[in-house]
Parts: C-alpha cells; sequence; structure tokens
C-alpha cells in the first residue's frame, strides 16, 4: 500500500474513505517539533494528514557551543547586548536547553531593561522558567512580542538601535541554500542602528532525496487537497528531493491534480513564488497554525 494511505483502513479505498467521510487529505511539510501541533489542527477540522518532513530541525553539540559562548562565566558576554532576537520556536527552545547548563544565571541582575523579541505564539515559551534562567531580577527582562509575526515585524518593533546590540540565535542551513529571511532580518537590524550578531543556534536540514516520495506515489488512490508549508526551506527541501527523483514540481501537481498549495504566512508565500511555487491560499493570521488551517477551511467552505 502507498504509504501516504497506511492510516486508512485496510477494507476501505481511500476514494471511498474521503467520499464517506466527507473528509480531506492534508499534506505537510514542518519538521518534527512542528508536527504533532498542526497534525492536531487538521484533525480538528475532520480532515486527514499526511506529514511528509523535508527538513529536520535540532540543536546539536557544536550548535550549543556557540550559544554558550554568550553566557558562560566568567564575564558572559551576553551583558554587553540589550535584547535577544527570535524569529522562531526553535532558537527559544536551543537557547533554553543551552541556559540549562549553567550553574548561574548569565544576565547581571542591574542595568537598562534587556529585550526578549519572539514571534506570536512562539512568546508562549518566554516564561517564568525562562526568564529565571537568563536572569534573577525578572524586572529587567521585557518581552516583546510584535503585533505582525514576521522578522520585519520584529524589526519594526525594536525600533532604532542607536549602535546597542542584539543578539539573534538562528538556524545553520545544512545540505540547502539559506533562504533570504535570516540575512534580511540582519540587514534590517543593522539599517534601524542595531548591532546585530547571528549566533547559530540550531540546524536546519534537508531529509533526503526521498522526502517528496508520498506526494508523487498514487497506486490508484485518491491526490492530496492540500499542502501546507510553514518556512521556505521545507519547500526548498520539497523541490531537491524532486530534483534527486529525475522530477519536477509539475508532476507533484499532475499525480494530485486540484491541490490547494497554502502557506503560513507572506514570508514563506514569497520564498515559495521565488522558487517556482504557485500558493492559493496564504494565512493573514500567522501567529500561528490556526490561521493557516482556518484559510484552508474558509476557501473550501465558500
Amino acid at each position: 500500500m502507498n504509504a501516504a494511505y497506511a492510516r486508512l483502513p485496510s477494507t476501505t479505498s481511500p476514494c471511498q474513505f474521503k467520499d464517506s467521510n466527507n473528509r480531506r487529505l492534508i499534506a505537510f511539510t514542518t519538521p518534527e517539533n512542528y508536527a504533532v501541533r498542526l497534525s492536531h489542527l487538521i484533525h480538528l477540522k475532520g480532515w486527514t494528514s499526511l506529514w511528509c518532513p523535508t527538513i529536520a530541525v535540532e540543536p546539536t553539540t557544536n550548535t550549543k557551543s556557540s550559544i554558550l559562548q554568550y553566557l558562560s562565566p566568567p564575564t558572559p558576554l551576553i551583558n554587553q547586548f540589550s535584547a535577544l532576537a527570535f524569529t522562531s520556536r526553535s532558537g527559544i527552545s536551543a537557547f533554553s536547553d543551552a541556559l540549562s547548563e549553567l550553574t548561574s544565571t548569565p544576565l547581571s541582575p542591574s542595568g537598562e531593561d534587556f529585550t526578549v523579541c519572539a514571534l506570536g505564539k512562539d512568546s508562549e515559551l518566554i516564561d517564568n522558567s525562562f526568564v529565571g534562567k537568563i536572569c534573577n531580577n525578572s524586572e529587567r527582562i521585557k518581552l516583546l512580542v510584535p503585533e505582525i509575526s514576521t522578522p520585519a515585524g520584529l524589526v519594526e518593533s525594536l525600533g532604532y538601535g542607536s549602535g546597542r546590540r542584539v543578539l539573534c540565535p538562528v538556524p545553520l542551513v545544512v545540505g540547502l541554500e539559506e533562504p533570504p529571511v535570516v540575512p534580511n532580518f540582519l540587514r534590517d537590524l543593522d539599517i534601524k542602528g542595531w548591532v546585530a550578531v547571528r549566533v547559530n543556534a540550531y540546524e536546519t536540514r534537508w531529509m533526503g532525496p526521498e522526502c517528496a516520495a508520498e506526494l508523487v506515489k498514487r497506486d490508484g488512490g485518491c491526490g492530496v487537497d492540500a499542502i501546507v508549508f510553514t518556512s521556505t526551506g521545507e519547500v526548498e527541501g520539497m523541490l531537491k528531493s524532486l530534483r534527486a527523483m529525475g522530477l519536477d514540481w509539475e508532476a507533484v501537481m499532475r499525480v494530485n491534480p486540484g491541490m490547494v498549495v497554502a502557506a503560513h504566512g507572506p514570508v514563506t508565500a514569497a520564498g515559495a513564488k521565488s522558487l517556482g511555487v504557485d500558493v492559493n491560499v496564504v494565512s493573514s493570521r500567522f501567529g500561528s497554525f490556526d490561521g493557516v488551517v482556518d484559510a484552508l477551511a474558509l476557501l473550501w467552505n465558500n
């Protein structure tokens, strides 16, 4: 049986299952650390999810060491900074894990306000536990969550840096071309007068030549109704896998005629378009995955 439909009852064909239960098959390409959350939202709509990860996101020994360079005694370098800017949930988790290695808080309890920036629901990870690990004076930490949950929105919310330093935990991209999101983010901070310092907090790695295989197998089954991309790296990983198999994006669309391509926000949509993948649905509420799932439901309900 095609692995794409391995979750279906063995006595029911994919087409019969979808028709009788009015279910749609939704593919998504998020890395593992986001997959459970997005899959749950898909299931809440009564749809069936198909996980096709094209990238893996995880910290490594080297990336943890990179973070610890700014946190370790006797004089932690983080005290030379005024802000800490996260563009992803993975960056926050990696930074928090590195903080857990320490026996004392790295940030001095006295001094000017220290701003910690995070996007949308990612800000939920900047909780009392996180703050307590970075500084024993919680009053010094100011959480900044931009109204627009994009790296550009974060830069605008930070305002002018006036030569202050901001530490930016971002991914090291392995096996793929680095999307322009992080370089543009660092450039925009510099334009705003910040001294942006990049630290590779975790790795984003290609999942390999077979990661797109699920989308081009049918074995007589029904096609995928929609595919959800949540980052440009996922799109690039998909296309690289297709090329490794001697295929292209048009081959995916031929196997899944009418498949809707959905992007989690305008940054991902722009990245997909730059790679030659047309996007049909773009979430306008991209602080969480609820927005892109609701956008698909609205499309089909209309």
